[in-house]
């Protein structure tokens, strides 16, 4: 009979969080899977369980790993697989790890426990109805701006994962891109200095930029960005100009018409063919 494969979700700083089911499903597995075996070992150590074999399976080595964990679930072994805090298989290599598993047949359970996403947006009192999970955002300024002009039109939250050495710089960017919105920074869940700042998006980013520069900026960050207005255009909340000296730019930079209207229509969430025929338009008046 084949073992199991189990996501196990850990806490990410209340040591509370970790429920019965949690430890039991540790201390019964055969293996933990972590992407830390330091960091788990020591967790393991904390909640009182005996600690079991710890392999490292971090997205360095998780595509090498996968082949010899299905054998060992199809060989009737308990594999348990942690993040170094909160839900695996969320911005994580388990995610491979429980695809090949399903598309081999194999059982896989989910043990579950805190999520960072979670627990910001409702920490946050944004519309939680619909919301989109980016995770960690680029690194570069150039980038970031791109990614966040992409987002504009999601009818929903937006929740990014940010350092406390970052968050300052791209609160910034989010205030330039989306000034008209709510965005709530929230820090240092579940532990001591648990904290939810939130204000329109460019008191927020001098707010967080006076502490950061004061060096009170600290902890484990999750950005929330509440949806765009009923009505809102997408370029306007994205900080873009407007769609017409857009397309005379392309026209200007002799960037080809097809390669400008997807690039474009992207952008602004419209049409290829209705920005191609804008385009051509101008062209003709020209």
């Amino acid at each position: 009979m084949p073992g199991l494969l189990s996501m196990v979700g850990t806490p990410i700083g209340n040591l509370s969080d970790a429920s019965p089911r949690v430890c039991a499903t540790l201390q019964a597995a055969d293996v933990v899977c972590c992407e830390d075996t330091r960091m788990t070992g020591k967790l393991l150590q904390l909640l009182g369980v005996e600690a079991p074999a710890l392999l490292r399976c971090d997205a360095h080595v998780i595509e090498r790993r996968v082949p010899e964990l299905l054998e060992r679930v199809r060989a009737g072994e308990r594999v348990a697989f942690v993040s170094d805090a909160g839900m695996p298989g969320i911005s994580d290599p388990g995610q491979r790890l429980v695809d090949a598993a399903l598309d081999d047949g194999l059982p896989v359970e989910v043990v579950p426990g805190p999520s960072a996403v979670l627990c910001a947006l409702v920490a946050s009192g944004l519309p939680s109805e619909h919301f989109f999970f980016e995770g960690f955002l680029p690194r570069k300024p150039g980038q970031i701006r791109a990614r966040l002009q992409e987002l504009a039109g999601v009818p929903g939250s937006l929740l990014f994962y940010e350092s406390p050495r970052s968050v300052a710089a791209t609160l910034a960017l989010v205030a330039e891109a989306y000034p008209a919105r709510r965005v709530a920074l929230v820090r240092e869940l579940t532990k001591l200095h648990e904290e939810t700042l939130r204000a329109p998006a460019p008191e927020l980013a001098q707010l967080v930029a006076e502490r950061d520069g004061q060096g009170l900026v600290k902890g484990e960050c999750v950005i929330v960005v509440a949806p765009p207005a009923a009505g809102e255009e997408p370029s306007a909340a994205a900080g873009l100009e407007p769609l017409e000296d857009a397309l005379h730019a392309a026209i200007v930079s002799g960037e080809p018409a097809s390669a400008a209207a997807k690039r474009l229509a992207r952008l602004y969430h419209l049409k290829k063919g209705d920005v191609y025929q804008q385009l051509l338009d101008l062209r003709e008046d020209a």
